[in-house]
């Protein structure tokens, strides 16, 4: 059995790769044991097409593999050791809707781990039935992103997992105090903390709840048959799927879409070559830098043919159409509709496997005599 596989990517390798190749779809406790390596061969790729020449397999998964890249079974963070108390509190925590004010919102409300990850709205429904104004993202390898959020405004996901709870539009704590004191009042979490966090006097506080949810989704990787594939299995990917990925390179998706993610390490204005019609300021809310007006970070295409809708504001609902818009704008190309359904068939390939048991949503502990009851205002 492998260990854990950490993939560090050189930035010279990447820049020099991007040259070659040049499209944003838009502490404690025991060690965790390595997790159990993730089958890279899965199930049998899809049936193959007549194809004109058929690409040389070894040469495109060099050309691949100098701008893309293997993903690996966990996101590390040495400020953050993950250990299996950790992951099981952190567990715990994702599923909890009692970290809303009204009971009703969990982390899982809005990025569901049995649907890749995302609740499949344009935007999603939070305290009261509000909603905000853009998509919610994947959370499956979300930590191995540069940053947070759509505008990159959380440094790592132990940053993100303190936002959406104290948003009132979102979960609507109104303090991290209430949050440490609904915790407190939870008999069954005492031990808990003391297991994830053995050192410390006082281990349930805001912060450790949300490196105990950070633990938990470093080991939300989903490799799939295309990191086989570029591991020198030729029979993960079908002839068509082949085919598929060589008119991405050349394209020049990876322009953007690039790294073990094939996106999400890098920012990108939306409308680079073509401008694009958006009210959101992107990363320039932020910055305050005018550069950053339409920036936003570029999403992985990771389960992209599973996370829709796409785009920051959720307004794509065709992954066709969006793939069109995408060319069109970021790289100023009209695609055929072969190179179309080609690209589709490639991104099929990146959708990856989801470990059941890791996911299972666990027995909660019951709440306290203390534990503050449901608010709806």
């Amino acid at each position: 059995m492998k260990g854990t596989r950490v993939t560090v990517w050189p930035a010279a390798a990447l820049a020099a790769g991007m040259l070659a190749s040049g499209c944003a779809l838009l502490a404690c406790g025991e060690p965790a044991s390595a997790p159990a390596a993730k089958t890279k061969s899965a199930p049998a790729a899809a049936a193959p097409a007549q194809q004109a020449t058929a690409p040389d397999s070894a040469a495109l998964r060099e050309r691949a593999s100098a701008v893309l890249g293997p993903l690996a079974d966990e996101a590390p963070n040495p400020d953050n050791p993950i250990t299996r108390e950790k992951i099981a509190l952190g567990r715990m925590l994702y599923y909890d809707p009692r970290l809303s004010k009204n009971h009703d919102i969990s982390c899982n409300s809005c990025h569901q781990l049995d649907n890749h990850g995302v609740d499949s709205e344009p935007t999603s429904p939070g305290h009261k039935g509000q909603r905000g104004v853009r998509n919610s993202p994947t959370v499956y390898n979300a930590a191995f992103h540069i940053a947070q959020f759509w505008d990159g405004r959380a440094a790592d996901v132990e940053e993100q997992a303190k936002g959406p709870v104290l948003n009132p539009v979102e979960m609507a704590m109104p303090s991290e105090a209430a949050v440490v004191a609904v915790l407190k009042s939870i008999p069954g979490y005492a031990p808990l903390f003391a297991a994830a966090f053995p050192k410390q006097e006082d281990p349930i506080s805001y912060d450790n709840m949300a490196r105990a949810i950070g633990a938990f989704e470093r080991r939300l990787s989903t490799p799939s048959r295309f990191d086989a594939f570029l591991e020198g299995q030729d029979e993960a990917l079908s002839e068509q799927e082949i085919a598929g990925l060589e008119t991405f390179l050349e394209v020049g998706c990876p322009s953007c879409h690039n790294g073990p993610l094939v996106g999400g390490n890098l920012y990108q204005k939306l409308g680079l070559i073509k401008p694009y019609e958006t009210d959101d300021a992107g990363r320039f809310a932020v910055t305050g830098n005018e550069a950053d007006r339409q920036v936003f970070k570029v999403p992985s295409l990771r389960n992209v043919e599973k996370t829709g809708p796409w785009f920051h504001d959720g307004s794509k609902t065709d992954l066709d159409d969006a793939i069109r818009t995408m060319a069109e704008h970021q790289l100023g190309r009209e695609l055929t509709n072969q190179q179309l359904r080609s690209l589709r068939v490639f991104l099929a390939s990146l959708s990856g496997e989801v470990d059941g048991e890791y996911i299972a949503q666990p027995e909660l502990p019951p709440s306290g005599p203390d534990t503050p009851a449901p608010d709806p205002s």
